[in-house]
């Protein structure tokens, strides 16, 4: 299903226009705003192109909608399968309800449920969602054996040019809606195929305009393509971006953003996690990971974007409310708020009080377990101290130092801290 890369075409930016046409009856057309907060934070003017409030709450309708849309009735008749990390296929699901068509949706099992919810409530009884992998490569080639078993048409997530072609016109709705040069556009990427069709019509209607493309720290799979000079697969990946966590952008989608972007940034996930508080305690909007994506680089654009008009594009708000405590905890993290400690308690009363006088007025414990079962009261304990600023660190050891309280850190021990923590 993946074309070669001698074979790798550009997408025309009527076909974009065409796709447009193609969706203007049946998505609809999202917000797209100055945002007061960001704005100043950054001494810039911030835009955002709210994707999160599209009718699946992701772009991904757009692309999916139109690659189906431009099937023959003999090649619908067999069916489509997608495979997906949950917004493509929510988009696959409405088309195929939509269309009256049956889907099969493989999904990872680690899908965050309110992700597969979504694509049963869209799709009803028009589609088949299996769960199958750990992540979306896995249920990727698990989808492509199915398409060979039953001869169905595949519908790519992003390495398709139909696909592509959809996700551009929300370039163009950019362009029309802000009738003033955007110096900035700072787009998500995972599979790549947002950004390349976005690039593409910034490139011939806004050449000027600077194209940041955004990765998670944990799946750089465009970076590290673009840096070998072709398209490589990624052996590991930290999944929790899980809408742009992928270990391999498309040949298509390679080739285009290579050409287009002007430069593709890492940004950590615990900072990503920290935009998503941010716009939701801010803002009241629900930003899933990937979604935050954009949001969470202008920090580390903040020098370059100064006085400038920046877009960014909130791609999507398919966040699951379990996954809210995971959030919080890898936001503080990474702001230096959370530390985990193995304390050596000596075997005498009083040990745990003095403990206990060495933290500041501010600091809260947020966890408290000891780690011998049959020894309780007495011996190590895992403690979790939460900060109410970064700077509260380096005095808080001071104290348990000077204290001669023994302990180990956790945090700068990957994996301890996995086995613990």
């Amino acid at each position: 299903m993946n074309p070669s890369p001698g074979a790798v075409s550009f997408p025309a930016l009527e076909n974009i226009r065409l796709a447009a046409e193609r969706l203007k009856n049946v998505v609809p057309r999202t917000p797209f705003t100055l945002n007061a907060n960001l704005s100043e934070r950054y001494g810039t003017s911030v835009y955002l192109k709210r994707e999160d409030q599209q009718i699946v709450r992701s772009y991904k309708v757009r692309g999916a909608y139109n690659k189906m849309v431009g099937l023959s009735k003999e090649e619908l008749q067999k069916g489509v399968v997608c495979a997906s990390a949950g917004n493509h296929a929510q988009g696959v699901a409405f088309a195929c309800r939509k269309m009256e068509v049956k889907g099969t949706i493989f999904m990872p099992t680690t899908t965050p449920t309110q992700k597969v919810q979504q694509v049963g409530m869209f799709g009803k009884n028009w589609v088949d969602i299996r769960l199958t992998g750990d992540t979306f490569d896995d249920s990727y080639k698990a989808s492509l054996e199915f398409c060979e078993q039953t001869r169905s048409i595949f519908v790519h997530p992003f390495d398709d040019m139909s696909v592509i072609e959809g996700q551009g016109t929300v370039g163009l709705e950019i362009l029309e809606d802000a009738g003033f040069n955007i110096d900035y556009l700072i787009l998500p990427v995972g599979g790549g195929g947002l950004a390349a069709g976005v690039s593409t019509v910034f490139r011939q209607l806004s050449p000027a305009t600077r194209i940041i493309g955004v990765e998670p720290e944990g799946a750089p799979a465009l970076l590290e393509s673009l840096k070998a000079g072709k398209v490589v697969e990624l052996s590991e990946i930290d999944k929790f971006v899980d809408g742009a966590a992928v270990k391999r952008v498309g040949n298509q989608t390679f080739a285009i953003c290579r050409e287009n972007l002007d430069d593709v940034i890492l940004v950590p996930e615990g900072k990503v996690c920290t935009a998503i508080l941010q716009l939701y305690n801010e803002e009241a909007i629900v930003a899933e990971p990937a979604g935050a994506l954009s949001v969470a680089a202008l920090d580390l654009l903040k020098d370059k974007i100064a006085g400038k008009n920046v877009v960014v594009v909130i791609s999507g708000g398919n966040n699951d409310i379990t996954r809210t405590e995971e959030i919080r905890e890898r936001s503080m993290l990474y702001e230096g708020l959370k530390h985990y400690f193995i304390i050596r308690f000596p075997q005498r009363a009083g040990a745990l009080r003095e403990f206990l006088n060495v933290l500041g007025p501010d600091d809260d414990i947020a966890r408290f377990e000891y780690i011998k079962k049959t020894n309780r009261e007495q011996g190590p304990a895992m403690v979790g101290i939460e900060l109410k600023r970064r700077e509260d660190y380096q005095p808080l050891i001071s104290r348990m130092k000077n204290a001669d309280i023994v302990f180990e850190y956790v945090n700068d021990q990957p994996d301890l801290f996995r086995f613990l923590v």
